[in-house]
């Protein structure tokens, strides 16, 4: 199965970077198009390098250390564990709201972040629950993953950008003769520039889904028991949109639970469905239940 889903996650990534390319064919020809796959390489190479920085630096997570929050460190440390990994760096994030998100680009290099809001609300429980889950991000690598793709896609947006303006300046540039015959193309520069973000955006939104359901199975796997990670859950969508965030949409994507609401944030969603991830581990611990039942009689 993770085999199956790191394929399917390379070619999104790969579509990803065909976009990025097409777009810089589109601005600048074949010289475009050869300068865009160099640049698809750097942002690549680079969200690999700088991704964990980048992402503890932009939601403002602190390191904190074992005499600050022995408890905490203890609860991480065990359950790296009980996953079979390093102990990851631990971060607290100086925030009301309640959330927690993974991130370094191979597992020792990991590090987990939740806010003081998290740790308020949730119970010890809850708490280990959403720790396993992003353990379980830690270990599948979906961190790395998520952080090229959402490199690449902001790149995409970027170049979009470029390319309307280099066509309104073309356009206001040329001749009348040739804007007979440079219609047709010039429309279809156009639905790139519209499309080609939310392309990515959408593709962007597909690797992060099926790596939800992924990481919270593996999660509860870690933990022993999936019913802190759906109970913390539910608790998170209950209270998300109730606390200021102060998230970067481009960061919105790493959490458990995606913090922005309303607008953007939930016509594009890069979580699956709450309730959804809610009753699969309910299903994983109804069937756990069943199965240990069983055991004895046979």
């Amino acid at each position: 199965m993770h085999i199956w889903n790191n394929l399917k996650t390379g070619v999104l990534l790969a579509a990803i970077t065909g976009l990025f390319i097409v777009i810089g064919s589109a601005i600048g020809g074949t010289g475009g198009m050869l300068i865009a796959f160099g640049l698809a390489v750097a942002l690549n190479m680079g969200a690999w390098w700088f991704s964990s920085s980048l992402a503890l630096k932009m939601s403002r997570a602190q390191p904190v250390s074992e005499q600050e929050a022995p408890e905490f460190h203890h609860m991480v440390e065990q359950l790296a564990q009980r996953a079979a990994l390093p102990k990851p760096g631990v971060y607290i994030i100086e925030a009301d709201m309640p959330n927690a998100f993974a991130t370094g680009r191979s597992p020792k290099h990991g590090a987990v972040a939740v806010t003081t809001g998290l740790m308020r609300m949730m119970t010890r429980d809850e708490l280990a629950g959403v720790v396993a889950h992003e353990l379980a991000h830690i270990k599948h690598r979906d961190t790395l993953i998520a952080s090229v793709a959402a490199t690449v896609a902001g790149a995409i947006t970027m170049l979009a950008d470029m390319a309307m303006w280099a066509m309104i300046f073309g356009g206001l540039g040329g001749s009348d003769e040739e804007e007979g015959g440079g219609l047709a193309e010039m429309v279809g520069g156009v639905l790139m520039i519209f499309l080609a973000p939310i392309a990515a955006m959408i593709i962007q939104m597909a690797i992060s889904r099926a790596r939800e359901y992924s990481a919270d199975a593996a999660g509860a796997q870690i933990l022993g028991d999936p019913l802190p990670l759906a109970s913390a859950l539910a608790k998170l969508e209950s209270l998300r949109g109730h606390t200021p965030s102060h998230v970067s949409p481009a960061a919105s994507h790493m959490y458990i639970i995606n913090p922005l609401v309303g607008g953007l944030g939930g016509l594009f969603r890069t979580h699956p469905a709450t309730e959804e991830r809610i009753a699969r581990l309910r299903a994983l611990a109804y069937n756990q239940a069943f199965h240990n039942e069983r055991i004895p009689a046979d």
